[in-house]
């Protein structure tokens, strides 16, 4: 991936966007892009999601060229202290005036209350946390691409009824891998399936989860579901293919709630093939979806192989959507209050060529289906990124909490 730290890290200095330097801080719409530019979920989130969001602007601004917009992008390294600095000297600084992508539940549940105080906008793409629009939602945040209401929702309940009614966890030590276990297992229970362990790794510092594949296989549960994200995703998987879960006389499922096609390609299809994978958005979904994905792999320069997963097309398609309110509303409005901008966001139907035609609830989260998939076979697959065969599809009043499930504040009883 042609696609430096470096680069990244910086102002869009090559875009044409950047003209946006020249110009007074009130006068132009500054995005932050908060991620993951060198740790566990680097591929996950990080450069594609900073390309996505340039993407975004690139298209806009190229409709819009009154509007001036400026996009930055730093490395939490996965400590919610780095990032709630970060985002702190950014507004008081930086003049930022929207935080997006974000990727660690921890970090997003701390920076909620930072945006709020300084009256700008939290577009989350990446944090899976569902308590952002429940518990935790504000007026000045949107939850964007998926949560792990959705994906447990999504997985615990197709694969129990499938036949996998007995689970066993092995989970990231931290809030966002405890509530994917969480979530999931009100949703096989609801099926009739039962839980019967799990197992709690440190992150990010864990590499080898031999320890933890030996209790998932002793429990002797049809279903490995597996409670991380990223580089641990597929280290756990291959380990998993080493140990030999899914082979042998008592064959485990492996379920990823929260991977992606990234972590299938890293991985390789062979190692990964039979997965049952949650997903909101994948690149071959249909032509609006390829189209995205053709123009961010050649304005962009990702490469032909590089293909963007439903955290990167949230970046995207919520940027998009910032825009289109920002334009509505005008810059210096939408400079002044982020909480205007969002309210506007949720009046607004949503519409883009990643995850098409949605709306903003008024919790701040941003509705759509949800799919599971099965990995297929090496031989199955036709072409670069043809990974996926489609296993169920959730219409998009169902694919997320009810609203008046969440204990939203925003939400009138």
């Amino acid at each position: 991936m042609p696609l430096s730290r470096r680069a990244l890290l910086g102002t869009a200095a090559a875009l044409p966007f950047a003209a946006a330097r020249a110009q007074s801080p009130q006068e132009v719409i500054r995005i932050g892009v908060l991620t993951d530019l060198a740790g566990p979920y680097r591929d996950v989130t990080g450069p594609v999601s900073v390309a996505c969001v340039r993407q975004a602007v690139e298209e806009f601004t190229a409709e819009n060229p009154g509007i001036r917009v400026e996009v930055i992008a730093a490395d939490h390294q996965n400590k919610p202290d780095v990032g709630l600095n970060i985002v702190r000297q950014w507004f008081d600084t930086r003049g930022v005036d929207v935080v997006t992508d974000v990727g660690n539940s921890a970090i997003a549940l701390g920076i909620n209350p930072i945006c709020v105080e300084r009256d700008k906008v939290h577009l989350n793409a990446s944090a899976a946390t569902s308590d952002l629009t429940g518990r935790a939602c504000t007026p000045n945040t949107i939850h964007w691409s998926y949560d792990t209401w959705c994906f447990a929702n999504t997985s615990g309940t197709a694969l129990t009824r499938m036949g996998g009614d007995s689970w066993y966890f092995i989970t990231a030590d931290y809030a966002f891998g405890h509530a994917i276990q969480r979530d999931t297992s009100r949703f096989i229970e609801a099926a009739g399936g039962r839980v019967l362990g799990a197992s709690a790794y440190p992150f990010p510092q864990t590499t080898d989860f031999s320890a933890f594949l030996l209790q998932a296989r002793a429990s002797r549960a049809k279903v490995l579901g597996l409670a991380m994200a990223g580089d641990d995703l597929v280290n756990c998987v291959k380990q998993a293919q080493e140990f030999g879960l899914t082979r042998g006389n008592n064959p485990m499922r492996l379920a990823a709630i929260i991977g992606s096609v990234t972590g299938v390609m890293a991985a390789g299809m062979q190692t990964m093939q039979g997965m049952f994978i949650a997903e909101t958005f994948y690149w071959d979904q249909d032509e609006r979806t390829r189209a995205f994905t053709r123009r961010l792999q050649q304005r962009q320069r990702l490469g032909e192989t590089v293909f963007p997963n439903y955290v990167h097309a949230g970046n995207y398609s919520g940027v998009l959507h910032y825009l289109k309110a920002v334009k509505e509303l005008g810059v210096a409005r939408a400079k002044a209050s982020g909480r205007e901008v969002v309210a506007l966001m949720k009046r607004m139907p949503t519409d883009d060529d990643a995850y098409g035609q949605g709306r903003v609830r008024e919790d701040g989260r941003k509705i759509h289906p949800s799919h599971l998939y099965e990995v297929k076979r090496p031989e199955e697959s036709r072409y670069p990124g043809d990974v996926y065969r489609l296993a169920v599809t959730i219409p998009a009043e169902e694919a997320f909490r009810p609203l008046n499930e969440g204990g939203c504040p925003l939400v009138q009883a």
